[in-house]
């Protein structure tokens, strides 16, 4: 059987083991939440030998060239030696520098360590402790260097539950920043372009749009929002005062009918989608009936986590 080794401790585990449970069920007590590859809190770096990775796209090339990988898509194949990720000693410290709260979203703002090369639309890894979530980043680069995220904490949950003390000056450690299937194209200036969010969904979209305006986008620019509650619609001041941005707000229960309303224009259209899978299941199905090209349909879906 395969040995693993964590620091000084060498255990046997049955061939194909997952690497997450193997080394929870020895006691290492490595942190996760959603076992999809999402959350990153299950990070290992390999110091002798490789697993076998069912999900290798999930982390970049850089981090995979330097022996990191996610126990959770890992199963063991032969021996193996690890390093568990350690916020305090891998991830990149971050003060927060505003708590700003619209009902139960919170919009926080950190300014890291060093400054972060970032584009809009892409996701960064948050530890408060032992615990890790993956948020969209809300902030514009070349703002200023502070990044800034939404937060929905209207349901309990580990991060949220830590969240809600947070004060000025708290240190939050920062991980892997990704690419998601968001972004703005220069080529697209152009097109109309249509933001559908659910949600905290409206974070990546937020920035994105404020990207598309500073290159001088010149299509149509549409954006839906849907909220469970009025409160939910925690930008609404300042999405109606963007000028040449047309903005319609709806609750749930009037999503149906504020899709059903949707008419496309031109075949040229690209449609951005992000919040929870249900969401955007149902954005996605709507513009497919409105006639907009699948391949022009870019959709980041929230991970539910445990």
């Amino acid at each position: 059987m395969p040995e693993l080794c964590v620091g000084e401790r060498r255990f046997t585990v049955p061939a194909a083991s997952n690497l997450l449970d193997a080394l929870n069920d020895a006691g290492c007590a490595v942190p996760y939440s959603c076992r999809a590859g999402s959350c990153h809190a299950c990070l290992v770096r390999c110091l002798d030998g490789l697993p076998v990775d069912a999900k290798p796209e999930a982390l970049s090339a850089d981090k995979r060239d330097e022996g990191w990988r996610l126990a959770c898509q890992c199963t063991l194949a032969g021996d193996l030696r690890v390093a568990v990720f350690d916020p305090q000693r891998d991830g990149l410290p971050a003060t927060v520098s505003a708590l700003d709260w619209f009902g139960d979203v919170l919009r926080l703002q950190l300014r890291p360590q060093r400054p972060l090369r970032y584009q809009a639309g892409q996701h960064l890894v948050l530890w408060c402790g032992d615990v890790a979530r993956p948020y969209s980043l809300a902030s514009l680069p070349g703002e200023d260097d502070c990044l800034v995220f939404h937060i929905d904490c209207s349901r309990p949950g580990a991060f949220c539950d830590r969240a809600r003390h947070w004060q000025l000056g708290d240190v939050v450690s920062l991980g892997e920043l990704r690419g998601g299937a968001l972004h703005y194209d220069p080529d697209w200036q152009t097109r109309p372009l249509w933001l559908l969010a659910a949600g905290t969904g409206l974070a990546p979209l937020w920035g994105i749009l404020r990207e598309a305006l500073r290159q001088g986008h010149q299509g149509e620019i549409r954006l839906l929002h849907v909220a469970r509650t009025p409160a939910g619609h925690y930008l609404a001041e300042a999405l109606q005062s963007m000028a040449g941005v047309s903005v319609e707000q709806v609750l749930a229960e009037q999503m149906d009918e504020a899709l059903a309303a949707l008419r496309l224009t031109s075949r040229q259209t690209m449609a951005l989608l992000c919040g929870a899978p249900g969401s955007v299941e149902r954005f996605a199905r709507r513009l497919f009936i409105a006639g907009v090209p699948r391949n022009q349909v870019l959709a980041d879906v929230f991970t539910e986590h445990v």
